[in-house]
């Protein structure tokens, strides 16, 4: 357990600027460039095995910058009326395209005459 390498944890990006985790992420994949050289002209087995620690680093910088950005467009776009298609609500295809409640109630005016002329007969039943 000693021997295995830390690479960075997203707790710890989430706190950094958008440029401090650019500048590390352009330091990150200039440190996989030079374990790429390593490995091809056959260098030390510890510096192979730090490709592995250097990858997941540049995924979990990438991952903290796009959910913050995403963060942020979620409250630029809240209470607006157009959204961008990946901020907006996912639900089935049918339950998108089907009517509002408002839709459904409509009546056409030819309907909603015949009802107010014709009005549903009451009757009290005596006993």
């Amino acid at each position: 357990m000693s021997g295995r390498q830390v690479g960075t944890c997203c707790r710890l990006l989430r706190g950094k600027s958008k440029d401090e985790l650019n500048k590390q992420l352009e330091t990150l994949k200039q440190e996989l460039a030079t374990l790429r050289v390593a490995q091809v002209t056959g260098g030390v087995p510890s510096k192979l095995a730090k490709i592995r620690v250097v990858r997941r680093s540049i995924g979990a910088v990438n991952i903290v910058i796009r959910q913050t950005t995403k963060a942020n467009l979620k409250k630029f776009y809240q209470g607006k009326k157009y959204k961008p298609l990946d901020m907006r609500r996912k639900r089935t295809h049918q339950i998108r395209k089907s009517l509002t409640k408002h839709e459904r109630k409509l009546k056409p005016l030819k309907l909603q005459k015949k009802i107010r002329l014709h009005p549903r007969r009451r009757y009290a039943v005596k006993q």
